[in-house]
């Protein structure tokens, strides 16, 4: 090692002879040892941030925990249906022969502020009479009425059908 050091110790005395820059290198040595310095000096300043911990998950509500309603003006759904038994019953009547299918969809409901019942569906593009039927055989007549996108039950016909109200069942979707 010691001898490493002579021959380099004796290359640079070498170098500086031949180049005349021997007076200029101690005059500057100082100068040169402080902007090397300052790179370095900042290193402290680069360290990365420290890793927050992860956000804790809390465990998914029991099914059977009722919630209150937001603000008290929860209502229940037999509050927002306002179709007649009679609506109902005329409703679940069986159909009549001069249907067709138009195909199958997932509905979900829709909103309950519209009254009756229907559905709106991408499988028509006017309004007219249908039903739809559920994978048990339960069915219901219905108006269908187009829209873009997913299809969407009435709150009456998903009371009439039994479907639970966060349920997003498939349907066989038949128009006369």
């Amino acid at each position: 090692m010691r001898r490493v050091q002579q021959v380099r110790k004796r290359l640079l005395q070498s170098l500086l002879r031949q180049t005349n820059l021997g007076p200029m290198i101690h005059k500057t040595r100082l100068p040169l040892l402080i902007l090397a310095a300052l790179p370095v000096a900042g290193c402290g300043l680069l360290r990365p941030k420290a890793v927050e911990p992860p956000v804790q998950i809390m465990a998914p509500l029991d099914a059977t925990v009722a919630l209150a309603p937001l603000a008290g003006q929860g209502q229940t759904a037999a509050t927002l249906d306002e179709s007649s038994r009679a609506e109902k019953v005329a409703a679940l009547s069986n159909a009549s022969g001069s249907e067709r299918i138009l195909g199958t969809t997932s509905v979900a409901l829709g909103s309950p502020a519209e009254q009756g019942f229907w559905l709106k569906t991408s499988l028509v593009v006017v309004a007219g009479k249908g039903r739809v039927v559920l994978a048990n055989g339960k069915s219901i007549a219905v108006d269908l009425l187009p829209v873009q996108g997913g299809s969407l039950l009435s709150l009456s016909a998903y009371r009439a059908l039994g479907i639970g109200l966060t349920d997003l069942p498939e349907v066989t979707v038949y128009i006369n």
